[in-house]
């Protein structure tokens, strides 16, 4: 049994709780978090303790720590809880500065400690199994990966201006996935973005709407879009182009009935928030998590697809910045 402390009792710290408490082998020992009303509310249903972040760390009965608040809280909490000798399981980003990061590994690596970096795109089952297609040798060497990622609407002003930008708050996943599926890491990236959503955001000092291509020393490209605006719902899809042919991930819709009349064919959108798409990623990638600690197996994704995830944010946001193509 993997006892495991929650820090974070928000959006995303319940649908961990959440998956947990489907987990047999899994048991959330205590939460946390700076609102007590969330803590409490989050205990009431899990039948976790309530304890601060402190406790939950130096609590001799907890084996592992989900850290699912503020970016800006992970630096102290992964080291802590490094020292401390728990496991860690982390949202993304690790942090939003590659130096800050790079501090966190070495006190994971000085203490052995199992850290697995919070990508749960990797765990989507179409995607997982792409990827798995791509290994299989079904489409021979890959040759251009296009991932699109749009939003159904933007997130609060108040949120874009201490996100970090676009690519490290939102393209940071498709960052991963396209290591993930390119099977090597970029040597160059060109990022072009504007505001076309909301004006506003420009004025935050973002983009709201972004493109980047990114090419490996081999040769492979991959192309990565994003928008904070698309009315047909939650729009995430993948195309993997290669040798031998071509592998393909649509989009997950509210249903999967289709409707032919003389007018033509209609389907169901597709499905409007990230955490209903990502249901199933979230519950997979806690149960590898677990599962790991168990068999006393390597976490992937690691802090080392963290740190290599925000490189990749921090050079499309200098392409951005200066127009031309940064190498890596």
């Amino acid at each position: 049994m993997i006892r495991i402390g929650l820090l974070g009792c928000g959006r995303i710290g319940q649908v961990h709780a959440e998956s947990i408490m489907r987990i047999p082998d899994a048991q959330l020992v205590a939460v946390a978090d700076a609102f007590p009303n969330a803590a409490q509310a989050l205990a009431a249903k899990t039948g976790a303790a309530v304890l601060s972040t402190d406790e939950i760390i130096g609590h001799e009965g907890i084996d592992a720590i989900i850290i699912g608040t503020p970016t800006d809280t992970h630096y102290d909490i992964i080291q802590a809880a490094a020292r401390a000798g728990k496991a860690i399981f982390c949202e993304k980003p690790v942090d939003m500065s590659a130096a800050r990061i790079r501090d966190c590994i070495a006190v994971v690596t000085k203490h052995n400690t199992p850290f697995m970096t919070a990508f749960n795109r990797r765990f989507d089952p179409s995607f997982a199994h792409l990827q798995a297609r791509i290994a299989a040798g079904d489409i021979g060497a890959v040759e251009i990966v296009t991932i699109l990622s749009r939003d159904p609407a933007p997130p609060p002003l108040s949120y874009i201006k201490s996100s970090g930008g676009i690519f490290r708050d939102m393209m940071i996943h498709d960052f991963d996935v396209a290591r993930f599926l390119l099977g090597e890491d970029p040597v160059t990236i060109f990022a072009t973005g504007a505001a076309l959503v909301n004006p506003e955001i420009a004025k935050a000092g973002d983009v709201d709407t972004a493109a980047v291509v990114l090419t490996t020393a081999t040769g492979k490209i991959c192309q990565i879009s994003n928008s904070r605006r698309a009315s047909y719902g939650y729009d995430q899809r993948i195309e993997v182009h290669g040798a031998k042919g071509m592998l393909r991930a649509e989009n997950q819709r509210e249903h999967m009935v289709e409707l032919a009349t003389e007018a033509g064919f209609r389907t169901a959108p597709a499905q409007h928030f990230f955490l209903q798409r990502y249901q199933a990623a979230y519950m997979a990638e806690l149960l590898q998590f677990i599962t790991a600690l168990q068999t006393s197996t390597a976490q992937s994704p690691s802090i080392l697809d963290g740190l290599q995830a925000q490189l990749l944010a921090d050079a499309a946001t200098e392409s951005l910045a200066s127009g031309l193509p940064v190498k890596l």
